[in-house]
């Protein structure tokens, strides 16, 4: 598909990100009698038998060197990168910082492999290559001769992450210590994708999308908690899911919920404190955000004031967080991949992240993307969750200009 950018908007929508904030829920958490490390508090990463503190750092958004620096002095441990993450830009930072550190032996590195899904079609010989010399580029953008968890990246079905050569190729990378252990990291069709894990096995460690707006999905929960019970290691990400934009596409009735603070610590303990959940991965690209992150870390306990938030508040992600459910694409007459036009509003609007729109627009075929909504004149796609689809549609083609 080509595009043009309309990058006066876009920047503009990337300034916004760092005020970004997010929704949550009261949980449940059965302590585990965490050991400190720093100010922060760690857990063991199921049957992997490594031990991360309870926030560590996705490093996706983040540019500024300091930042991880700064991480690292509060206690984090964990870091996670991927190989695309700012067209390996964001790998060669993590790598440069943790050797400027000397705090290899005692960090938890994780990357990720992402094979585009239009791509994941190619010949087995074709998979095995590119997961192989996606690996070696890794570690040298990295500097380092393994990591210590290696994703297959954006699993959404059983059959790709099932693959015999995708298992194959990183069960060989694994055997041959370019990784201590291997999983996958899943955004929609989580429920499935960890459901088969638990009992089909041959992954360590699952990243998956879990935040507030998921707290009543029944399936998810069950599948997370029995993916516990068989040693696997939980990572929650996406777990701040509230941006500025939310406002914007509210009913007045719920406006009230953003007056004032919104308690940014009290969405991260929210996940953590469910008790198969090991650590979170937030994003941060601010050091006040950073902090906020860590100060959640600090002591799983709800203040009087997030308690307050979480019960005054009430909030469900349901108007506004888009499930990647896919059960919207059948009401639109072209086919367009609406879940996938919704994660690259989220990419675009939310974080800002350029690299990331433009990756997850290049998995959608051609015909079936934001060209195909040209000719309509009204969009008759709705979502069961009431999110405003066709606003967001319009949004993001202000924004990327077909």
């Amino acid at each position: 598909m080509s595009t043009q950018w309309n990058r006066r908007d876009f920047l503009r929508r990337a300034a916004g990100t760092a005020a970004a904030a997010g929704l949550a829920g009261t949980g449940s958490w059965a302590g585990t009698q965490p050991t400190p490390v720093g100010d922060m508090s760690r857990r063991t990463l199921g049957r992997t038998g490594l031990q991360v503190p309870v926030i560590s750092l996705g490093v996706m958004n983040a540019s500024n060197p300091a930042l991880l620096r700064r991480a690292w002095d509060l206690g984090v441990r964990h870091f996670d990168t991927a190989a695309y993450y700012q067209r390996g830009r964001n790998e060669e930072m993590v790598g440069e910082v943790m050797q400027e550190l000397n705090a290899r032996d005692e960090v938890v590195i994780a990357t990720k492999i992402y094979l585009p899904p239009e791509r994941r079609h190619i010949a087995d010989e074709e998979v095995r290559q590119f997961f192989l010399n996606s690996a070696e580029e890794s570690l040298r953008r990295l500097r380092m001769d393994h990591v210590d968890i290696l994703y297959v990246h954006n699993v959404s079905d059983i059959d790709y992450l099932y693959r015999p050569v995708v298992v194959e190729v990183m069960q060989a990378l694994k055997q041959a210590g370019k990784a201590r252990f291997i999983g996958f990291t899943t955004h929609r069709g989580m429920d499935p994708c960890i459901a088969a894990a638990a009992e089909r096995g041959g992954w360590d460690v699952i990243a998956t999308a879990f935040n507030y707006s998921l707290g009543e999905d029944k399936d998810l929960l069950q599948a997370m908690a029995r993916a516990h019970e068989q040693g696997l290691g939980l990572v929650a990400m996406k777990t701040q899911c509230t941006q500025y934009w939310y406002r914007e596409h509210l009913p007045d009735y719920f406006q009230r919920f953003y007056q004032g603070e919104i308690l940014h610590t009290a969405v991260l303990k929210w996940a953590v404190r469910h008790p198969f959940v090991t650590t979170a991965i937030p994003g941060c690209t601010t050091f006040e955000q950073l902090e906020a992150d860590v100060q959640a870390g600090r002591t799983l306990e709800y203040t009087a004031a997030e308690r307050e938030f979480l019960e005054s508040r009430n909030v469900r992600a349901a108007l506004s967080y888009c499930r990647q459910c896919a059960r919207c694409v059948a009401g639109c007459p072209a086919g367009v991949q609406v879940p996938t036009l919704m994660r690259a509003h989220l990419y675009a609007v939310c974080y800002g992240n350029h690299d990331a729109l433009q990756a997850a627009l290049a998995e959608i075929p051609p015909g079936a993307g934001l060209e195909a909504c040209r000719d309509c004149q009204t969009c008759r796609v709705t979502c069961v969750r009431g999110i405003p689809v066709a606003e967001r549609l319009a949004e993001l083609q202000r924004i990327v200009r077909v």
